[in-house]
């Protein structure tokens, strides 16, 4: 049974599908860029019910069929391209479902550069440098270039949490890295590592990014 945490209304159609794909195991023509970096090995999975404080993600997604899908791939890390100079944050949720976590990261309007990777520890907050404490025994880091949450005019267009810990099957926490001169960083600790596949939509734009379990 799928669980399910939300912060906003449902996510709407799948209109745009963005995945990676390794040799042989992804079909159509992604515009995802898989790089050189490294990514953790592999570690044994809790599994650990998920807390009723996580954000929920609307149950019309959990419907959409299968196929419209791409495949997960084992990949060290993805990148996106922009859509627009500046990107704004306006919801960041995560869900769990049948055979994956997921997080989605929602802007006013158009996508930033991002980069979605393996790292490992120590992780660093942006800009203090400082060592943060994340859960899970593997790690992605999503760096987003020309996004925040911090308007140009001083306020916020994104005023929800910034520290999730769902504690679903792979998805244990996911915290905010930094957010400094439109530069957007946030971590996902895992429970060992795993493939993924990342998603973008539209109306309203979001990044997807799903953890297989």
């Amino acid at each position: 049974m799928t669980r399910m945490h939300l912060s906003r209304p449902t996510l709407g159609a799948f209109a745009l599908i963005v995945s990676v794909a390794l040799a042989g195991c992804a079909s159509g023509s992604p515009s995802v860029v898989p790089s050189d970096s490294a990514i953790p090995s592999p570690s044994a999975e809790s599994s650990i019910a998920a807390s009723e404080a996580a954000s929920i993600e609307p149950s019309a997604v959990a419907s959409e069929p299968t196929e419209s899908l791409p495949p997960f791939a084992c990949t060290p890390s993805v990148t996106i391209a922009s859509t627009t100079d500046r990107a704004q944050i306006t919801d960041v949720r995560v869900g769990t479902h049948e055979g994956y976590d997921r997080v989605v990261f929602e802007f006013a309007s158009g996508l930033p550069d991002a980069v979605i990777e393996g790292v490992l520890p120590p992780l660093y907050a942006d800009p203090s440098g400082i060592e943060m404490d994340v859960a899970g025994s593997a790690f992605l880091r999503v760096t987003m270039h020309g996004a925040s949450k911090l308007s140009p005019e001083g306020g916020l267009t994104y005023s929800g949490s910034t520290n999730l810990e769902p504690a679903f099957d792979r998805l244990a926490q996911l915290i905010e890295g930094g957010d400094f001169e439109a530069v957007s960083t946030w971590y996902l600790g895992l429970n060992g590592a795993g493939c993924f596949r990342v998603l973008t939509l539209p109306e309203p734009s979001r990044l997807v990014i799903d953890i297989e379990h």
